[in-house]
């Protein structure tokens, strides 16, 4: 997999290198291993990143991403995928896994937390500027995650749901496959808004934030990440999760606008 090193990471790179060079390798990273992450698509920049740092220091580990919509992460995972550790944007898919014996039950723990903004394209004159500005004759299209099944669709519904605007605004909604999704249809002019994560609006250089949803208003926005069972490399899949909750992890996380949350510690041994 070709992997980049964004702009916005450039200045920190060495010293994280240096970082890690410093952490001790774990007994399971020492044997060869490839580890598969089914990952939500919006984790897409900030993991390839921590995978690239990852494997400069554990040589003898390959860890490959597969990334989509964490609902279709979900189906792959029930039909038998080969997948080691899944990330997911919201917990329900989580609890779809586990309700079916695919993680361990009450195995998973919540790492990342994220914010809703609502994005236009940069050369967009009038951008809006308040959640009341979308209901303008101007904003004729507005991206969203499929508010069926996209974690950022479903909390960007379950918000405008609760403010009693979802009817207003139903009519202008278009449902993409995943956040982004949502953010290329800006980015290349098909709509005049959309819904997203901060996070991915931090990667998107022909789109700028509107607006930001307050967190103190918006449902809580969690990604719960867990070993699958019946990996055939757990033990490996275990220490590359170990790496996400280690402070260098978090120094990345944070640096792309992610919240990292505390552990409840119950998804690290495999």
């Amino acid at each position: 997999m070709l992997r980049r090193i964004l702009p916005w990471r450039l200045g920190g790179w060495l010293g994280l290198v240096l970082l890690l060079t410093a952490l001790p390798a774990s007994a399971g990273a020492r044997q060869s291993a490839r580890v598969v992450v089914s990952a939500a698509s919006s984790l897409t920049d900030v993991l390839t990143q921590l995978v690239d740092l990852y494997e400069a220091t554990e040589a003898a580990v390959r860890v490959e991403l597969n990334l989509a919509g964490s609902n279709t992460l979900a189906r792959q995972i029930i039909a038998g995928a080969p997948v080691d550790l899944f990330l997911s944007a919201n917990v329900d898919e989580m609890r779809r896994l586990e309700a079916v014996g695919r993680v361990r039950a009450n195995s998973w723990d919540a790492l990342l937390s994220n914010q809703l903004v609502v994005v236009t394209p940069d050369d967009q004159p009038a951008p809006p500027r308040q959640l009341d500005d979308l209901r303008a004759a101007a904003v004729r299209r507005i991206a969203i995650g499929d508010p069926a099944a996209v974690p950022a669709g479903i909390y960007a519904r379950q918000y405008l749901e609760a403010l009693g605007i979802w009817d207003d605004l139903a009519g202008k909604l278009v449902p993409t496959r995943s956040v982004r999704a949502a953010l290329a249809a800006v980015e290349t002019g098909n709509v005049d808004a959309a819904f997203v994560y901060r996070t991915d609006a931090a990667t998107a250089p022909r789109a700028v934030v509107a607006f930001e949803i307050p967190l103190a208003e918006a449902p809580a926005i969690v990604y719960p990440i867990a070993l699958i069972e019946g990996s055939q490399n757990g033990t490996a899949a275990a220490a590359f999760l170990r790496f996400l909750r280690s402070a260098s992890a978090k120094t990345v996380f944070e640096w792309a606008g992610f919240i990292v949350l505390a552990s409840r510690g119950s998804a690290i041994v495999p």
